[in-house]
């Protein structure tokens, strides 16, 4: 979504560029090596901002880098770096990054000689300025030593976690607007990519509802022009509205049924992998009123009567059912007389594009795709995208189900541990990275509901699935532990790095997510060991 402001942007100016994907960081440095001789001005999106990018790099003085990305924490030497970084982001972002003279201090030269010292000065004169030197450099010795300690705890303390700042989307709607080029459809991307963050559990529900609320003020400003009678009715008008919807993915493309049993909020909360959570799917149905053949069949083709009050009936049953949350503060967009999305409905969409294993072909071409289903034009890609996003779905919550089922998470002392075995249906789909974090996510929240043990109800998870059977690789990510009062910070990118250092096992950081990383099966147990005495 990010993109798509920053080419309308392009387009505004007439300025020419060119559109290259990345899909790690191996990719980044392969595009840049393609392109440094043609271009002087390089934007990176969405990547670039949590590693020292003049390192990786290694870029002639007159490059430039304009770097929009949500990663946290941001590299310190991208920061201070005010010649060739620049950096794009929110002014209220709170960086928390740490004072330069904290962490960077002029090479002066301590071991500078003592002046020349046959000045012809009487020799005891010779000692005794000789000994004060000496003291004087050991002072400066230790001084520097206590510096570097102090600064070795600083960057840990700074660097340990990893986190997500403001949608990348926002900062370039906000940076459209500055320049009064911010259109409706720029909102609207600036909308998803918030509602990404969300979906995608990156963000904490307080900062969410904060930036749901600057978004909010934007629409009014954009949207209460649109309430005259002729303009509502032209059929291309495009209409964003802000409303309370229900937490059901896909709901409005889907059947209600279909929605509640592979929406995981409602699964988890109803345990639906069991006989038990299947009855009481059917109770949740019955106090609600609803026939269940209206449920099974498609939301478009519903009673008109049963849609009108369906949000407060579904709200009100699940109050009775402990599902309290489920509604959700979001937008909607109208196209037109009947085309209408919900934010979340685009997010599945373009995650399932992006990561589509139908077709076999280069990862760019899965980008283009999702980037075009993001315009008015390109309905009927954005519609393969919700078809795609209902099999993931489905595939997810199947997985989720087998999972508890048959035992797999289990508890490895400071975090779960699950591994999906080569075989399992749908196991191509999770080696991709987006598809296994929210396969890892789905169950953790299911797990959580379902286990008794009140110990691992806290803990984090890590999940392994097969990437590449026949390089003999997989494909790992951690997870931050699903409770009420999580700050989202993900400590496993440092975690994973310092454990396949300690074995020397064969991994592949190549994700600009740190907690996602490749492994060589058979270094796998040494490698989860020492996982487990660092976490320990």
């Amino acid at each position: 979504t990010a993109v798509a402001s920053l080419q309308a942007l392009f387009h505004c100016d007439h300025v020419q560029y060119t559109l290259v994907p990345v899909a790690g960081w191996q990719e980044l440095e392969t595009a840049f090596l393609e392109h440094k001789d043609q271009f002087k001005y390089f934007v990176l999106i969405n990547c670039g901002a949590n590693i020292d990018l003049l390192e990786i790099l290694q870029p002639e003085e007159d490059t430039f880098f304009f770097v929009c990305d949500s990663h946290r924490p941001i590299n310190v030497v991208n920061v201070y770096n005010d010649t060739q970084i620049k950096l794009l982001v929110k002014q209220d972002d709170d960086l928390d990054v740490p004072a330069y003279d904290d962490i960077f201090r002029d090479e002066e030269d301590e071991e500078e000689d003592s002046e020349n010292e046959s000045d012809g000065s009487e020799p005891s004169e010779k000692r005794r300025r000789f000994e004060e030197e000496v003291i004087e450099r050991t002072m400066k010795r230790r001084q520097r030593r206590e510096w570097e300690a102090r600064r070795r705890e600083i960057l840990f303390d700074y660097e340990q976690y990893e986190y997500h700042g403001t949608s990348s989307a926002m900062v370039m709607f906000d940076l459209a607007w500055i320049m009064s080029k911010d259109l409706n459809d720029m909102l609207w991307w600036a909308i998803v990519g918030l509602t990404d963050q969300w979906v995608h559990d990156k963000i904490t529900q307080m900062k969410y509802v904060t930036d749901i609320g600057i978004l909010q003020r934007h629409v009014s400003r954009h949207n209460h022009r649109n309430e005259d009678e002729e303009n509502s009715l032209s059929i291309d008008c495009m209409r964003i509205a802000f409303e309370y919807d229900l937490r059901l993915a896909l709901y409005q493309h889907w059947s209600l049924y279909e929605s509640l049993c592979n929406t995981s909020y409602t699964s988890a909360s109803l345990k639906l992998w069991s006989v038990q959570g299947q009855k009481r799917l059917q109770e949740f149905l019955a106090d609600m009123g609803l026939p269940l053949k209206q449920v099974k069949q498609k939301f478009n083709s519903m009673d008109m009567s049963l849609k009108e009050n369906l949000r407060e009936m579904i709200e009100e049953s699940a109050n009775k059912f402990g599902m309290k949350d489920l509604r959700v503060q979001t937008f909607s967009i109208h196209f037109g007389f009947k085309n209408k999305f919900s934010a979340s409905d685009i997010v599945y969409a373009t995650s399932s594009l992006m990561e589509n294993i139908e077709k076999e072909g280069p990862e760019t071409t899965n980008f283009i795709k999702a980037l075009d289903s993001l315009s008015r034009g390109n309905l009927d890609k954005l519609h393969q995208g919700l078809d795609l996003a209902k099999k993931q779905l489905r595939a997810i919550q199947q997985t989720v189900a087998s999972c508890i089922c048959t035992n797999l998470v289990i508890s490895q002392g400071p975090f779960l541990y699950c591994s999906l075995m080569e075989g399992t249906p749908d196991v191509k789909l999770f080696s991709k990275p987006v598809s296994l974090c929210l396969l890892s996510k789905y169950l953790l929240k299911s797990f959580v509901c379902s286990t008794k043990n009140k110990r691992c109800k806290l803990l984090p998870l890590v999940m392994a699935a097969p990437m590449d059977v026949e390089q003999g690789t997989v494909i790992m990510v951690g997870i931050p532990p699903e409770t009420e009062s999580s700050d989202k910070k993900n400590f496993f990118g440092r975690a994973f790095e310092k454990a396949a250092e300690s074995t020397r096992s064969r991994t592949l950081h190549n994700h600009f997510e740190m907690s996602i990383i490749e492994l060589k099966t058979e270094d796998r147990s040494k490698f989860l060991d020492a996982l487990i005495s660092l976490l320990s």
